[in-house]
């Protein structure tokens, strides 16, 4: 007769009842003994478990994963909440969540496995649809910015260039009318004037609906000019100081980083009464920070972030999966700063984008 103590009882009975799958393995990568759910999962006989390599039921694209964490396993670091697929008899693909430990004195593997096939389902449809979601967001990105400079480059070429021919007529006609009177030559000077007020305007409406000068010289030109047209337009002191390598930027966060700029600073224009605004992109920690600075007014932020602007500038940094903070009180200015990780070398957001 053999005498079983009541906690061995109880052990037994966990491991054949317990509906997670349960069980122990050789140092040799063979089971040595599995409890009735991983039978009914695997769909393998007790037998034709035991014959073959446990590899031989990992689903081939996990093989090498699995087989570095089981020699981290084996050298005595537990296996906590580990995935991998398995494949059944059937050619049904399963995840499994582990927790396993090894018992060096014995040299077997005691494992439990949870099945988390339909989690990681639902899991995978939720990222498909991002997916979809984040190619379908970023088409009718690149489609608004190609409309935009479409846009830019009628105005530029076509309306100033027939501003520009105006002028020129009005030009001549004071350099060759020599009987005109006083009064039309006071009048043909201020159509002078509005002339070139006209033109300088077409073309800065032409530079803040696609910035051209972006793709030729990129985003440090880009925005040490303008914030010095800033200044010439308000009178506000605008400085742009950089310390990171733009070469690391997508096309995309370029632009992004512009139209942050950009609706800050006509935030900043109608809104902050600002005497000095400083921009500054910088790299620390492995991110890069854009930041704008203002000395004006300032503001209870809490209660402004539904706003034009604002709503404007929150929705360019979650566009390029940025960081919005905005920091601002009554009477001693604001900041407004967007951080992002830094893409990857290879990164193919927008690179081959034609804009």
């Amino acid at each position: 007769m053999v005498n079983v103590g009541n906690g061995e009882i109880e052990m037994i009975d966990f491991f054949e009842l317990t509906p997670d799958l349960v069980c122990i393995a050789g140092k040799d990568g063979y089971f040595r003994k599995v409890n009735p759910a991983v039978i009914n999962l695997l769909g393998y006989t007790r037998e034709e478990l035991f014959a073959q390599p446990i590899s031989s039921f990992i689903h081939p694209d996990d093989l090498q994963m699995t087989s570095r964490e089981r020699k981290k396993l084996l050298n005595g670091r537990a296996l906590i909440n580990f995935q991998n697929r398995y494949v059944s008899k059937n050619g049904k693909i399963s995840w499994l969540d582990w927790t396993s430990v090894y018992l060096p004195d014995k040299e077997i593997v005691f494992a439990i496995a949870k099945d988390v096939t339909d989690r990681k389902k639902a899991e995978q449809e939720i990222e498909e649809k991002y997916k979809r979601f984040k190619s379908l967001a970023t088409h009718f990105k690149v489609s608004l910015e190609r409309d935009k400079k479409y846009l830019a480059i009628e105005l530029h070429e076509e309306l100033a260039q027939l501003a520009s021919v105006v002028k020129m007529d009005m030009d001549w006609i004071k350099s060759h009318e020599k009987s005109l009177s006083s009064s039309t030559e006071s009048r043909l000077d201020h159509a002078l004037v509005i002339s070139d007020l006209l033109i300088n305007t077409i073309r800065r409406i032409s530079f803040s609906i696609s910035p051209g000068m972006l793709d030729d010289l990129g985003l440090n030109a880009t925005l040490d000019w303008h914030c010095k047209e800033f200044s010439l337009l308000t009178g506000i002191s605008c400085q742009y100081k950089y310390n990171y390598d733009e070469s690391e930027l997508t096309k995309e966060i370029k632009l992004d980083f512009f139209r942050v700029c950009q609706e800050a600073l006509t935030n900043i224009m109608y809104h902050a009464q600002a005497k000095k605004v400083q921009i500054k992109i910088e790299e620390a920690d492995n991110r890069i920070f854009l930041l704008i600075i203002d000395n004006g007014q300032g503001f209870d932020a809490s209660k402004q972030m539904d706003k034009p602007g604002l709503k404007g500038i929150r929705e360019r940094a979650a566009s390029i999966n940025g960081h919005l903070t905005i920091k601002s009180a009554k009477g001693k200015g604001t900041q407004v700063s967007v951080s992002i990780a830094k893409p990857a070398a290879n990164s193919p957001l927008w690179n081959k984008v034609e804009r």
